[in-house]
């Protein structure tokens, strides 16, 4: 039997630091126990650096919240360790259909090609996936995790961060060397350091409600513009476990958010769009209205802000906790290379020069959406209703449609780290790129590529079954693993195989064609041929020397 998340009550342990009198220190602080929190924090164990997570609240998000967990995310959380649970726990889905009035308009299908491991979106409720989260920290060693803790201040100095907590019992102070900030939009430490976020506030509402109720439909996302049981807004669907499924509703500026959310306002809404011969239940309901915001810069000092404390998008398109969990796994590892003295502190300025862009691409993305959404005029709205009508049989115009673009792993074009090409490449596997998955075989057995990369550099070469570099390499004091893919007619032995050539097609491969991993699983180097010098000039770049 699953557990049942949405009630679940973490405990609350009294710190030893209030029986102390001189300030305990910890490498790491992390503050916030959401998803994005949870995954900074079970990243660094693994790395093996000591972290201590603490949260104020002793419970797990309230209502479903976030509900759409993207492939890339899911791939990070494999290389976690909680992947396949979560992926097993959710609802799987790849296909979304667009609605104008009571017809559909298109279809899409965001992984149209076979030899994925993981599938395009898994929805699941926010709670759930915290709740899998927290039970893997629990198993890691290097993670302390409090709940019932709240930061009340927070002193930033040159050489680390004064952090004041509040419990039921009293208040203590510890001092580390970095403090993560993932406490949310209305992150209590930006507001202590005086910062903020900026952006714009766009002029709609929006209902969500999840209902549980008994529905023969396929897990697709539905999105219809101006139908006959909501005219004049649009309207949402998704799919969730246990008989849950995500409402969405636009109500127009002029909505009270309060009365909107009440039973008697939300119940009609609901019933005119699943219809009278369908019993449902209320779950939950919430009014959001749209926003895009974000911090100038993600690093202040010692002080590192992630995810909703960063960087703010609306729900549509599924931008927000996907986003969040990318910042995690990019500064995850910088952290630990720094603590370790393995990388210059500088190497954390490269966290705001990848995800500060990363964040405004999901800005621009969300605005464009919001300004299809919700038209400014009568020109713009029958513009908007132009292409919705042209999109039905003309394949142009499906390009102009915006109902949120979903979430897909961000490309680190312009990183300080990447090394530029020598030589020429086709495909989409540029320096900056997360690495595609590929089905393989090892030891004889299926697996999947992105299994053998990830927590340390890795130089992947492209071979022919003969001259390649299967060993380790020491540059600078750090490891470099070395793989070796072999396509499937000259197979060795200890090499990955390529039986199907997806992986050479993918990383446009060739024999000697040699890719450079970051521990992230992003590619920062790709050559026509193994270069150990070049490899070595790569890692030092990476890991900002």
């Amino acid at each position: 039997m699953s557990i049942d998340y949405s009630s679940l009550v973490l405990p609350y342990v009294r710190p030893s630091e209030l029986d102390r009198h001189d300030v305990a220190h910890r490498p790491v602080i992390v503050v916030g126990a959401g998803p994005v929190g949870l995954t900074v924090a079970i990243d660094l164990a693994r790395y093996g650096t000591p972290v201590l997570l603490v949260d104020e609240d002793d419970k797990l998000a309230q209502g479903s919240r976030a509900i759409c967990f993207a492939k890339r995310s899911l791939e990070i959380w494999d290389r976690l360790g909680c992947g396949e649970a979560i992926t097993a726990r959710g609802v799987s889905w790849q296909v979304g259909k667009v609605y104008f009035g009571d017809g559909l308009v298109y279809r899409f299908d965001l992984l149209p090609e076979p030899g994925h491991h993981r599938p395009a979106f898994v929805n699941l409720q926010q709670y759930a996936v915290e709740g899998m989260l927290y039970e893997h920290a629990l198993s890691e060693p290097a993670i302390e995790m409090r709940f019932r803790q709240r930061v009340v201040a927070v002193e930033p100095r040159d050489d680390g961060v004064t952090v004041t907590i509040e419990t039921p019992d009293g208040t203590y102070r510890l001092y580390c060397d970095y403090l993560v900030a993932c406490d949310g939009s209305r992150s209590p430490v930006r507001a202590f350091l005086g910062l903020e976020t900026r952006g714009q506030v766009f002029r709609d509402r929006f209902l969500i409600a999840d209902v549980r109720m008994t529905r023969d439909l396929p897990a697709e996302r539905r999105f219809w513009f101006d139908p006959p049981f909501h005219p004049h807004g649009s309207a949402l669907m998704h799919r969730q476990p246990d008989n849950v499924w995500r409402l969405d509703f636009q109500l127009g500026w002029d909505a009270d958010p309060v009365v909107e959310r009440q039973p008697e306002r939300v119940m009609p809404r609901v019933r005119a769009m699943v219809g009278d011969d369908v019993d449902f239940e209320l779950v939950w309901c919430s009014v959001y209205t749209f926003a895009c915001t974000r911090m100038a810069h993600f690093r202040h000092g010692r002080v590192l802000f992630a995810g909703d404390a960063a960087h703010g998008v609306s729900p549509f398109g599924a931008r927000g906790a996907n986003s969040g969990v990318e910042d995690a796994a990019n500064l995850a590892w910088k952290l630990h290379y720094v603590l370790r003295g393995d990388a210059p502190a500088s190497l954390l300025d490269s966290y705001g020069c990848e995800r500060e862009p990363a964040a405004d691409e999901n800005i621009r993305h969300s605005t464009r959406s919001a300004d299809f959404l919700t038209p400014k005029s009568e020109m713009s709205r029958t513009f908007r209703d132009a292409v919705l009508g042209l999109a039905r049989n003309h394949p142009f115009a499906r390009r102009l449609v915006n109902s949120g673009r979903l979430s897909t792993a961000s490309t680190l074009a312009d990183s300080p780290l990447n090394t530029p090409d020598r030589d020429a490449f086709a495909g989409a596997m540029t320096p900056g790129a997360a690495a595609a998955d590929a089905p393989v075989a090892h030891d004889a057995r299926d697996d999947w590529l992105l299994r053998h990369l990830g927590g340390r550099f890795v130089a992947l070469q492209f071979a022919n079954g003969a001259d390649a570099h299967g060993e380790p390499i020491a540059l600078q004091g750090l490891r470099v693993e070395a793989l070796v893919m072999n396509a499937a007619a000259n197979a060795t032995a200890n090499a990955l195989v390529d039986r199907e050539g997806v992986a050479f097609a993918r990383y446009d491969a060739k024999p000697g064609t040699t890719y450079l991993f970051r521990p992230d699983q992003h590619v920062c180097a790709r050559w026509r041929s193994f270069d150990r010098h070049a490899i070595g000039a790569a890692v030092a770049r990476a890991t900002g020397h």
